[in-house]
């Protein structure tokens, strides 16, 4: 099944051929205004449904956040060997030590970054490089602590596509990637039963019809259930949280007037706009507090 959420607080699922959207919200008796969260989190069963005739076209209805406001989203920093060589490039440093160096780890978005596709991404300062990054993310089906990768599968409701927006600067990696409208989730979650491997999909991302990344998942250096057992260490990652695997080479820099298309094999496909500032970063005054 391919969960979405539209119009402000109504779940559905979206046909195969992506054209349109079967009404869950009155059907499963949901009121909320994060209805995917509400239906994973309690006692639902879409399936009875998923072969309705849609009730809405897509092209009618505002996509939302498939998950509207996670706890947490967890994000895979340089998982992919040829996009840590080109994070690499300006530095004195090959992938090999590199490799000695860094270990497995996350950093945490701020879930207010979170917006749906049909939102658009929102360019903060007009003088600092911002990029786009397509990934493979997912949502998790319910809480993990301490949990051995083999198990992490089983925890997973669903995958999703992830634009991870990001300031290019020296500001902390968490600080340039959480400005609003900074991570793009959509159009849908699909289930694991639709997805078959999620280590061996086809992804593509195009800026104004041109493709800057392309990529298979299998090429990751650690996998979805790798990174799902690093984070629960010590901590519980929770249902709704939202996980994210890392992007491949090709990153470049968006424009406003751009359009971004980001497609996943067996996920979906998305559109996103993109809209620019005229807020310049090196004109923008901080003072400093001082104590009473």
């Amino acid at each position: 099944m391919r969960f979405v959420h539209f119009d402000g607080d109504r779940l559905g699922l979206l046909t195969d051929d992506g054209t349109g959207i079967i009404d869950l919200t009155e059907r499963l008796g949901i009121e909320s205004n994060d209805p995917l969260l509400e239906y994973i989190r309690g006692e639902y069963d879409a399936s009875e449904y998923a072969d309705a005739s849609p009730d809405h076209d897509r092209d009618d209805v505002e996509l939302n956040s498939p998950v509207q406001r996670p706890g947490k989203v967890i994000a895979a920093p340089l998982n992919y060997e040829n996009h840590i060589e080109e994070a690499l490039a300006d530095r004195d440093i090959t992938t090999e030590e590199w490799f000695t160096i860094e270990d497995k780890g996350y950093f945490l978005k701020a879930p207010s970054s979170v917006v749906g596709p049909d939102h658009g991404i929102e360019l903060p300062f007009a003088d600092r490089r911002t990029d786009h990054e397509i990934e493979l993310a997912f949502v998790m089906d319910d809480d993990v602590k301490d949990v051995h990768a083999d198990d992490a599968w089983d925890h997973i409701f669903g995958y999703t596509i992830l634009l991870d927006i990001s300031i290019r600067g020296d500001q902390d990696r968490s600080n340039r990637k959480s400005y609003d409208t900074f991570t793009v989730i959509g159009p849908c979650v699909v289930t694991p039963d639709e997805i078959g491997d999620p280590q061996d999909l086809e992804m593509e991302l195009r800026l104004n019809g041109e493709t800057r990344q392309q990529e298979n998942t299998g090429d990751m250096v650690y996998t979805c259930a790798d990174i799902v057992q690093y984070a629960s260490i010590g901590s519980t990652v929770e249902a709704g949280d939202v996980i994210t695997t890392g992007t491949p080479e090709g990153v470049s820099a968006l424009e406003d007037g751009d359009t971004v298309d980001a497609e996943i094999e067996n996920v979906g496909s998305m559109s996103v706009d993109v809209t620019g500032s005229d807020v310049r970063f090196e004109d923008v005054d901080v003072q400093k507090g001082g104590q009473n």
